[in-house]
């Protein structure tokens, strides 16, 4: 199982899920309604490095968060 934590203003608790890499990981996460729309534009971290590949491997206890653009002042 890998942690799934959606940070910032996604507002959704983090799940826990089976997933052998990320492009399996956001097939799951298309799913779930809330969160969606946010997949498109976010940035992706495994285990707190920021990651661009869907080919990317997962293992058990690994920690993805899911980064969605911020902006400020």
């Amino acid at each position: 199982m890998v942690k799934v934590e959606f940070l910032g203003p996604i507002g959704y608790p983090s799940i826990e899920v089976e997933a052998a890499n990320l492009a399996d990981l956001a097939q799951k996460l298309k799913e779930i309604e809330d969160i969606k729309e946010w997949l498109s534009n976010s940035a992706v971290a495994v285990n707190d490095v920021i990651v661009d590949s869907l080919d990317t491997p997962l293992k058990d206890g690994d920690r993805v968060s899911i980064l969605p653009p911020v902006c400020g002042g």
